[in-house]
Formats: C-alpha cells, structure tokens, sequence
C-alpha cells in the first residue's frame, strides 16, 4: 500500500462514501486532504474515522440548514447531539462548558456497521503516520528542533475538569502534565479518552 497523502486522501473519501451509504443527504467531502494533518480543537484533533463521523454531523447539519454550533464553532449544541446520535455517536457525560456535546463516540452498532471501514482506514492512517515519520534525519526542522522545544507543531485542545482549557503541542504534554491554576488538576487531551474505545 502506498502512503503518499494521495492515497490517504482518497482512503478519506472512499470512507466519506461509505458514510454516505447509510445517509444520503451527507454532502460530498469536497476536499478529504484538508482533514489530513488540521487540528480543530472543538471536533477533535486525532484523525480518525470517529472524527470523520463527527465531520459528517457537521455535513448533514449543513444540508439541512441546522445551526449546530455556536461560540465560532466551538460550542455543539444539542442539535448537533441529535444529528450525531442519528449516526451512531453518544456523548455520555454532560455537556462541556466551552465546547457542549463536541466529544461523541461511535456506539457499538455504529462500530460494527463501519467495522471494514475504520479497519482500512486505520491502516491507511497508521501507514501514512510511519511514512511521515520516517528519515528524520535528512528533514530539517528547524532551529526549534535542535533546541529541544516542541518546534511549533499542530496544538490541541487540553481541557481540565473544571471546564478550562488550553492549547498545547501533544508531545509537549506527553513530556509533563501542565497543572490547571483554577482546579489544581491536570490538562488532558479528550480524544485520547474517544481513541481508547
């Protein structure tokens, strides 16, 4: 399989149709090479096929003229939840204070109706993450690199139980947790809660 961002991108598509199957008025994904490599901190930065749902949440609010944001975005309100449990994603806990039912989770009919689709898109995934990875050494990064700062890079949203939130390189946080003033306790990237599941 090659891993070119291509190939990716049309792994991205061909699942996109495969979401269209089970809904119709989904519009078509007009440019799947824009999901690679974007952080959005309300839909969630990892990509994967639970955001790819999520994305298409956003899609047929659109077709269908649903306000399912608010706050610029960041706020999903509980239109967006009803869309998203039509399509087989669940929030279970109450809604966030700054980004309300962002962070959905396939159920499990939704994860067996997708099965071969989130399998080839993992795949895809995980092999384009290796082909990007590699030959580090003849990539240049930067001074930021050599210095051992997190060299820029794509930042989340890390969230704390009391509702505030930072953004954050991931592997900046991996390298020590980042304390939140007001509660006292921890940042965390959410989708890593999603991804575990």
């Amino acid at each position: 399989m090659s891993t070119t961002p291509p190939v990716l991108a049309a792994e991205l598509a061909q699942a996109w149709a495969d979401i269209q199957r089970h809904h119709p008025e989904l519009p078509d994904l007009a440019a799947p090479e824009s999901l690679i490599g974007e952080s959005s901190s309300a839909c969630g930065a990892e990509l994967s096929f639970e955001r790819l749902l999520h994305e298409a949440v956003h899609g047929i609010a659109a077709a269908r003229g649903v306000r399912d944001t608010s706050r610029a975005g960041r706020y999903h309100n509980r239109r967006f939840l009803a869309i998203a449990e039509e399509m087989g994603l669940d929030h279970v806990e109450e809604p966030h204070p700054s980004s309300g039912f962002s962070l959905v989770v396939l159920n499990p009919e939704a994860k067996r109706r997708y099965r071969p689709t989130i399998e080839r898109l993992q795949r895809a995934l995980k092999a384009h993450t290796v082909a990007t990875a590699s030959d580090t050494k003849r990539t240049f990064r930067g001074p930021a690199a050599r210095h051992g700062s997190s060299g820029g890079g794509v930042r989340v949203k890390a969230v704390c139980d009391c509702g505030r939130n930072v953004r954050v390189v991931p592997s900046v946080l991996a390298q020590a947790p980042i304390v939140c003033g007001g509660c006292g306790k921890p940042f965390r990237i959410p989708e890593a809660v999603g991804a575990a599941n």
